[in-house]
């Protein structure tokens, strides 16, 4: 299991500086986020499923340290809870303030006092423990960062769980779903690239990794373990 740190801040985002200036990882469609945090649960309660699934592919324990990446308003924030235990560790990271606001008052609401949210762009956040596990829940900017990527997995152990979930273009011949898929999405992304396969780069990282389509080809499931120190995959 993790080392964790012991000084937390369950209720107040740590803040670093000019969270709000657009950095790698950050995602560029952090006005939307800005503007819709308070009906960012509401808007996105059709793939609560999607979230449920995502976290129970998590092989987390009891105890253990979870980084949930990109978490928003921390909808994943009870899942996880219900993984990890009283005793475990969960860090939130987002560069939205006003999403991590609506975090924060979640984490307060229920009392959670195993909870650190960090308020800045996944590649600069100043991240307290080696973790067990890591979580990307819709966040295709984050995916398409590599230096996002590499920051995670710097602070996580060898064989950690990961599991990532979010939209990708539906089949081509399916031509309906993709004007559905693509005006979901535009708000909350910097563009489309990479969108066929969003866990491409994730892949680099994770030589286990396993793929499956979700919601007609709309979205997608992928699990698996950060490189151990016998995998020779590179980056």
């Amino acid at each position: 299991m993790a080392t964790p740190q012991p000084s937390t801040a369950p209720s107040v985002p740590d803040r670093s500086p000019d969270p709000e200036q657009p950095g790698p990882g950050q995602p560029a469609g952090s006005k939307a986020y800005r503007s819709q945090a308070g009906r960012y649960d509401r808007r996105t309660d059709a793939f609560r499923r999607w979230r449920e699934l995502v976290v129970a592919q998590l092989p987390a324990r009891p105890g253990d340290a979870v980084l949930d990446v990109g978490c928003g308003t921390g909808l994943c924030l009870p899942l996880l809870q219900r993984k990890v235990g009283p005793s475990g560790t969960i860090v939130g990271i987002d560069a939205s303030a006003q999403m991590l606001d609506v975090a924060g008052a979640r984490v307060t609401e229920h009392g959670w006092d195993n909870v650190r949210l960090l308020l800045a762009p996944v590649a600069q956040a100043p991240i307290p423990c080696i973790a067990d596990a890591a979580l990307f829940c819709a966040v295709h900017d984050v995916q398409q960062s590599p230096a996002a990527l590499a920051h995670v997995f710097d602070h996580l152990r060898p064989g950690a769980a990961v599991a990532a979930t979010g939209g990708k273009w539906p089949p081509a011949w399916n031509v309906a779903l993709w004007a559905w898929v693509a005006d979901l999405h535009a708000p909350f992304i910097h563009d489309f690239t990479g969108f066929d396969q969003p866990w491409r780069l994730l892949a680099g990282f994770v030589p286990d990794l396993q793929v499956t389509e979700l919601g007609a080809g709309a979205g997608y499931l992928a699990v698996g373990h950060a490189r151990g120190p016998l995998d020779t995959t590179q980056q």
